[in-house]
């Protein structure tokens, strides 16, 4: 069974006390889809 997740994909900027990063992929549709692919197939809209 394939899954298809519609969400949103986005560059992020990221800042914590151990660093900065610009311009990383992110957005809800990224994350969500990278911790489902250890169970089905899944495409983005």
């Amino acid at each position: 069974m394939d899954l298809v997740v519609l969400g949103t994909v986005a560059l992020d900027s990221v800042e914590t006390p151990f660093g900065r990063v610009e311009e990383v992929l992110g957005g809800s549709a990224t994350y969500f889809s990278l911790a489902a692919r250890k169970f089905t197939e899944c495409g983005i809209i």
